[in-house]
């Protein structure tokens, strides 16, 4: 005889359906919220390091935004030398009031920055960050494919495109840069289809983006608990080796004399000519890491970020060794001037120290000892004037 289930009455398996469709979804809640617990928690240990982890995911990034004593510091491979006196080291006691949290590694640009910031969104609304240019970045026509792979983070790009902390007009235009480097974007077959329909903004993009949209939240939801998940690996894994708050001491720390390499050379100020000083020019004027930058200064302001713009003066050790004058050279600063100051932020481009030759690492663009005790100066400074 066959029996009905009552009318009304759930079959008996839905229930099993449902429970065991709950389980892994409360384990997984679960801990992501131990996660974010973690990372919070040990966020004054985690700052001033730099790890794979932090500069490819955004858990820690996320952390150190929310915490108001730590300021976010993006960059290249300035950041990660391991050179004295670099801010990370210096202010990891909190001599001053806060911690310095870099973000970066070697090839990183203003478009891998962008990215991360522009996934971050909210959490940045309001809040000081510094950033870190290279001047070669400024004199080479295009980004190297290789170096924007290598730094490419689907996290932060899913997060940025899936997100909704930009207006779609500046999100088009990050869209199409995105774009010019499609080995990274094939990596995420969603990825790619929703930048090329971001970019194009047709009516029939429009629509495909409506529908893609729901899955590109949850791909930004598995990437945000994957994030959470290498996070608390991290932290668990390195529990032993994270110094106490009380516990932590200061990098060694050197000041510049009054007189190193006094900012006033006599280098003079040669005529625009040909050879060196043209191709230089020439660079200048046309590389694409410009376009960039815009990018992400418009990023910034749009997410109502309270940005620093600092720059290493230009390697004379490598440019004036070919020929390349200082007039030629000022056009670097100029143009950099010309485009922080229509966004109204501020920027230190150390053009006083364009001939010291105590300020970089000869050949390496990296800040020396002396050199990071003015960027130490400069981010105290920002840190503790008013917005």
């Amino acid at each position: 005889m066959i029996r009905y289930a009552a009318a009304g009455q759930p079959a008996p398996h839905l229930f099993s359906a449902i429970i065991a469709c709950a389980i892994p979804i409360v384990i997984l809640g679960g801990g992501a919220l131990a996660a974010n617990y973690l990372e919070r928690k040990t966020i004054h240990q985690t700052a001033p390091k730099d790890f794979f982890i932090k500069n490819q995911g955004l858990a820690f990034q996320r952390a150190a935004a929310h915490t108001p004593d730590v300021l976010l510091f993006y960059g290249s491979s300035e950041l990660i030398d391991p050179i004295p006196n670099r801010a990370s080291d210096f202010f990891s006691s909190e001599p001053s009031g806060f911690q310095v949290c870099p973000v970066g590694k070697a090839g990183t640009t203003s478009l891998i920055i962008l990215q991360k910031v522009g996934a971050l969104g909210g959490d940045l609304r309001g809040r000081k960050i510094a950033i870190s240019l290279s001047p070669s970045s400024f004199s080479t026509p295009a980004v190297s494919p290789h170096a924007y792979a290598a730094n490419f983070s689907l996290g932060a790009a899913s997060g940025l495109l899936f997100g909704s902390a930009l207006n779609s007009n500046l999100k088009a235009d990050i869209a199409k840069r995105m774009l010019n480097f499609p080995d990274t974007l094939r990596k995420s077959a969603l990825l790619e289809l929703a930048a090329k329909c971001i970019a194009s903004n047709h009516p029939r993009d429009r629509i495909v983006l409506a529908v893609l949209w729901p899955l590109g939240r949850l791909q930004n939801a598995v990437f945000d608990l994957q994030d959470h998940f290498e996070a608390l690996v991290y932290i668990l894994g390195n529990r032993n080796n994270m110094l106490l708050p009380e516990a932590r001491s200061a990098h060694p720390r050197k000041t510049p004399s009054n007189n190193a390499a006094a900012a006033a050379s006599t280098e003079s100020f040669s005529p625009a000519g040909s050879g060196p000083d043209a191709a230089f020019r020439e660079r200048i004027a046309t590389a694409k890491e410009w376009t960039d930058l815009e990018l992400l200064f418009r990023t910034l302001t749009d997410l109502n970020a309270h940005p620093f713009i600092l720059s290493m003066p230009v390697d004379t050790a490598y440019h004036w060794g070919r020929g390349v004058s200082r007039n030629a050279r000022q056009l670097y600063y100029d143009k950099l001037r010309e485009l922080a100051g229509q966004y109204r932020f501020p920027v230190i481009d150390f053009d006083d120290h364009d001939t010291d030759s105590d300020f970089l690492i000869a050949r390496k663009e990296h800040p020396s000892p002396q050199g990071w005790m003015y960027y130490n100066r400069a981010l105290n400074d920002f840190f503790h004037a008013p917005k």
